[in-house]
């Protein structure tokens, strides 16, 4: 197994704009693409990413869930390695977190978190959940979270 060097990059956060959901979909593919498959078929991989749209984010955000984004100059244009989000529910707060494969493991996915979760806070939420991919699992509980349980979800694009 040949593994890439790990790459220190210059990342800028902020929160998303609409204008920013064609790069998020972008990366919110390439982390399902890059990551899915040591725990997924290729088929279920590809109706994942297959129901990845800007407009989902665009209609979440309308809708009131907040994102942000990490950036970073790849090939001298700015590129959207990965977002969080939280989307305030009452008291309870539903949250996610997709990084770029290229750009996981290097802190990014932790520092995109503290934001949703720190704005999330700010905003009064008492509970924050998170109904993980498999993937996402080893993430979610390197930020605290405990599992509670395990669901099935039906994906948009085979529903």
């Amino acid at each position: 197994m040949v593994t890439e060097p790990s790459v220190t990059l210059a990342v800028q956060t902020r929160r998303a704009l609409p204008a920013d959901a064609p790069a998020m979909a972008l990366a919110h593919v390439d982390s399902i693409r890059s990551l899915g498959p040591a725990f997924y078929g290729a088929d279920l991989v590809d109706a994942w990413a297959a129901g990845v749209t800007p407009g989902m984010y665009v209609q979440a955000m309308a809708e009131g869930e907040v994102f942000f984004i990490a950036l970073s100059a790849l090939d001298g244009q700015p590129e959207v390695l990965g977002f969080s989000s939280h989307r305030p529910d009452g008291g309870d707060d539903g949250a996610s977190c997709y990084v770029r494969g290229g750009a996981a493991r290097q802190g990014i996915g932790s520092r995109l978190w503290a934001l949703a979760e720190a704005h999330a806070r700010a905003q009064g939420v008492a509970a924050i959940t998170i109904e993980a991919s498999l993937p996402g699992v080893p993430f979610y509980r390197a930020q605290g979270f405990v599992e509670i349980g395990t669901c099935d979800v039906w994906l948009r694009s085979v529903a």
